[in-house]
């Protein structure tokens, strides 16, 4: 499946960690956005990861499922 990771990170170590952990997942293709082709099982990793290393008091982590049909009506500029 097709996900996009978006993310908000008040703390700069944070921010650094997860963008490294997210590029073992997927592309980086804009600032705090990534594009994960992963499974069922990749994305219990991140949400766990998340979970377990962020301070979601105060940072935001968003996760959207691109079904196939929406994949198909992306348009890039």
């Amino acid at each position: 499946m097709i996900v996009l990771v978006t993310y908000d990170i008040t703390e700069p170590r944070r921010l650094q960690r997860l963008h490294k952990f997210l590029k073992e997942f997927g592309l980086n293709t804009q600032k705090s956005v990534f594009e994960c082709d992963i499974d069922e099982a990749g994305l219990k990793t991140i949400r766990r990861y998340c979970r377990e290393s962020l301070d979601l008091s105060t940072d935001s982590v968003r996760i959207y499922k691109i079904c196939s049909g929406c994949l198909r009506k992306v348009v890039l500029s």
